[in-house]
């Protein structure tokens, strides 16, 4: 029996796929995660790790700012397609509203992008990707999802960006009742995107998080930790917090 359970063990930790663990930097962040600004012009959101509450965590601090912390994704999808983490915000955004250019910030953002085949978009698509290439740089995916806490909208909302159509965003947690404590989640990445964009042709190719507030002006602060992708049948991996 304990052999059987060890098996067992071994084979939920084999498809567990860790793209944001931070147990071992407290004080910065190591490759492959990078600070990615789209806009040079507006102030970068800071993060650094840090133990919050028993959880080693990324801390972001918007000020009017906005930068993503990202990294690569090498994750098959079809094999782990749940995405689990925990989140936390201090509170909630007071003038945002996503419907909105002058509204789309957020105080924790998880987002995804995705590299889809040419054939799957339209001439005019792609026509305006390669506008916002020529702009933004290669940064700019052919998809994206924002997993948002957001101040305004239900839980469960779902909604293209105010920018582009091309992100979609989705509400899981919304106003200030879970503010100032960890909460955790876990989606199935894979269903969602093909709900988005129609095709299950589809690879993810970048993780980020990010605390956004360069269109309020407002401040923010939120913390993201133990992000991994794990099978359908699998449960998330989370550690224990431990006492500060």
């Amino acid at each position: 029996m304990a052999s059987g359970l060890l098996c067992a063990s071994v084979l939920a930790q084999d498809k567990t796929q860790n793209v944001g663990r931070f147990d071992a930097t407290l004080g910065t962040f190591l490759a492959p995660w990078q600070v990615i600004r789209f806009d040079q012009r507006v102030p970068a959101t800071r993060y650094r790790v840090i133990s919050w509450d028993g959880v080693v965590a990324v801390e972001a601090v918007a000020n009017a700012s906005m930068a993503l912390l990202a990294r690569p994704l090498a994750v098959d999808l079809a094999h782990t397609p749940i995405l689990c983490w925990r989140w936390r915000i201090d509170a909630p955004l007071k003038t945002a509203d996503m419907a909105t250019r002058q509204g789309d910030d957020y105080a924790a953002r998880v987002y995804l992008a995705f590299k889809l085949p040419a054939e799957t978009m339209s001439f005019a698509t792609r026509a305006k990707l390669g506008l916002a290439r020529s702009i933004y740089g290669d940064h700019v995916p052919d998809a994206a999802l924002n997993y948002v806490w957001d101040n305004r909208y239900p839980v469960g909302t779902r909604r293209p960006n105010a920018y582009t159509d091309r992100t979609r965003m989705i509400v899981l947690r919304t106003g200030s009742p879970q503010a100032g404590a960890w909460v955790t989640e876990r989606r199935d990445v894979l269903a969602d995107a093909m709900a988005a964009f129609d095709t299950e042709h589809l690879r993810a190719t970048q993780l980020a998080i990010a605390a956004d507030t360069d269109n309020t002006g407002e401040r923010a602060r939120s913390g993201f930790a133990n992000l991994h992708f794990v099978a359908r049948d699998q449960s998330c991996d989370f550690p224990p917090q431990s006492i500060d």
